[in-house]
């Protein structure tokens, strides 16, 4: 057999995901390790060679890395301009990396690659444009165009939790501007929203039940409620969906794409949120633009990230 491999990394602020995948998109095998922020290349160096001693396989083997990391990523150079969970700014991680591995590295953000594994192998298979949207903690985005990710000069591209949502005031984001989408769709969003509701009204509802029990919320227990019917959830809901739904309305305007792909943990709310989404969607697009989108729930969820890097590293590494 001389089928050759590809690493696929996905770097994140508690756990870095890996996996050997096979030029096909296939899973070979997967692995995490836990992120220590002081040697992460070290790390990801030694837990490769430890992986291929423990299935008897050269290094040989190995066509090289492609890694998605946070922040914005100079495409030339592998260079992280910022990455402040990880306390990185210009950080040459390419070039450390391929110092310790002795192998070739790709290197994207985080949510690039994600958007790329789910082009790939997950719900946007078989399209070429599409956008695709991570509500997690945050709100990230990757947006590929004729097949290609759209960087941008500098590797802003694909911000979409920062696309301002509320025009005048709103919360501040972790960014430092105000009225970012990611201070409304994201879960830590929606859980303000609901608690912020709880506190302005005196309505009976399952939310403040669980909220006086626990004294806290999650975003879970919110859609949870909306399946129950419950009038302060379906309030949270529709506030989301405006937010978000018009802001993937303004991008598809402009774009065109054929799939809108919603991922990260929020996504688990899964129809209810699509169909929710879906008709504040169609409110706002050029109907042309509107009828030819689809928006679906992402499939591949933690392997996303490995995936789409094993991708950048087929097409960027691997000759013949």
């Amino acid at each position: 057999m001389n089928e050759k491999w590809l690493v696929g990394v996905d770097l994140g602020g508690t756990t870095i995901k890996m996996a050997f995948i096979n030029p096909y998109g296939e899973i070979i095998t997967k692995w995490e390790i836990v992120t220590n922020k002081l040697q992460i290349t070290t790390d990801i160096a030694k837990a490769i060679d430890a992986k291929l001693d423990e299935m008897s396989q050269p290094k040989s083997k190995i066509v090289g890395i492609g890694m998605g990391a946070p922040g914005p990523v100079n495409m030339e150079t592998g260079l992280i301009y910022e990455a402040v969970n990880l306390g990185w700014k210009d950080f040459p991680l390419k070039d450390l990396l391929e110092v310790e591995t002795g192998l070739p590295v790709v290197v994207d953000n985080d949510a690039n690659i994600a958007a790329i594994g789910e082009m790939w192998k997950g719900a946007g298979e078989g399209s070429k444009d599409l956008i695709c949207v991570t509500l997690g903690t945050g709100v990230g985005g990757g947006i590929i165009a004729n097949g290609e990710i759209v960087h941008g000069v500098n590797g802003a591209g694909g911000e979409i939790g920062h696309i301002t949502s509320i025009p005048e005031g709103g919360i501040q984001c972790n960014c430092g501007k105000t009225g970012c989408l990611e201070t409304i769709a994201s879960a830590t969003g929606i859980v303000r929203l609901a608690v912020e509701l709880l506190q302005t009204s005196s309505k009976e509802s399952v939310l403040r039940q669980e909220f006086d029990q626990k004294g806290s919320l999650t975003s879970k227990a919110v859609f949870d409620a909306v399946k129950q019917n419950d009038e302060l959830a379906l309030k949270v809901l529709k506030t989301i969906s405006i937010h978000l739904g018009l802001a993937l309305a303004n991008l598809a305007n402009g774009l065109n794409p054929e799939k809108i792909v919603l991922g990260g943990g929020v996504s688990k709310a899964g129809d209810i949120l699509v169909e929710s989404v879906t008709e504040q969607f169609r409110r706002f697009t050029f109907p042309r633009v509107g009828e030819s989108a689809s928006i679906s729930i992402a499939t591949l969820g933690n392997d996303a990230g490995v995936i789409g890097g094993a991708w950048l590293a087929k097409t960027r590494l691997l000759k013949g």
